[in-house]
C-alpha cells in the first residue's frame, strides 16, 4: 500500500498552518550548511536546532563529500553566503555494512531489495540484474572517523572551496543523539 495519501494529508495540514514562511529569505538565516546522511534516523533540524530557513542541509548516502555534495556546498557559499560548514556522519551507518564489490555483486544478481542479516547483505531477489554497478564508486565506509576526516579534507582541498570557511567534522551517535567531534576532521577543516 502506498504512503501517498498519508504524505498528501500531512502536506495539506502543514500548508494550512504555513503562515508567513513563504516570505523567508533565500539565503540561510544562520549562515551555515550541513552535509549529513540520508538515514531516516537522523533529523538535522532537531540535532542542530534548526527552524525552516536557518541552514542548508545536504544529504546523501553516508554524508560523503561527493562531487555533487561539494557542488551544493560551493553554491551554498558562493551564491547564498554560508560561512561555516559541518560534515556529520553517524554511528551504525548502512554504508559500513558493504563494499563496492558487494554492492556490484548484489546489483548484478538482481535489482530487487537485498536483505541484511548477521553476515551482511544478501540478494533475495530474482534476476535479471545489471553489471553497471561496478562502474560506480559507492563511497562505502570502513572506518567512520577516518571517513569524516577524509571528507573534510577533500572539501578543504577542493580548488573551488575558499580557505576562510571553517569545516567541522562530527559523528552523530544514533544511540544517544549526541554529536561527537572528530578532532582530526575539524583540524583538517580549520579556516586560514
Amino acid at each position: 500500500m502506498s504512503v501517498l495519501p498519508e504524505v498528501l494529508a500531512a502536506n495539506d495540514s502543514y500548508a494550512k498552518s504555513f503562515g508567513d514562511k513563504g516570505s523567508l529569505a533565500l539565503p540561510p538565516a544562520r549562515g551555515f550548511a550541513i552535509l549529513t546522511c540520508m538515514d531516516a534516523r537522523l533529523d538535522p533540524a532537531k540535532y542542530a536546532g534548526l527552524a525552516e530557513g536557518d541552514a542548508h542541509v545536504i544529504r546523501n548516502a553516508g554524508a560523503r563529500a561527493t562531487d555533487d555534495a561539494i557542488r551544493s556546498l560551493v553554491i551554498s557559499y558562493k551564491l547564498l553566503g554560508t560561512r561555516e560548514w559541518f560534515v556529520i556522519h553517524h554511528s551504525n551507518c548502512g554504508m559500513e555494512f558493504f563494499t563496492n564489490d558487494v554492492m556490484s555483486g548484489l546489483l548484478e544478481s538482481s535489482l530487487e531489495t537485498a536483505s541484511l542479516g548477521a553476515g551482511g547483505f544478501t540478494d533475495i531477489g530474482k534476476g535479471p540484474g545489471s553489471p553497471e554497478g561496478k562502474y560506480i564508486n559507492w563511497q562505502t565506509i570502513s572506518n567512520n572517523a577516518q571517513s569524516v576526516a577524509e571528507d573534510v579534507s577533500r572539501i578543504r582541498n577542493h580548488p573551488l572551496v575558499p580557505k576562510n570557511i571553517p569545516i567541522y567534522g562530527y559523528i552523530y551517535d544514533v544511540a544517544t543523539g549526541r554529536l561527537v567531534e572528530v578532532p582530526e576532521a575539524t583540524k583538517a577543516g580549520k579556516a586560514s
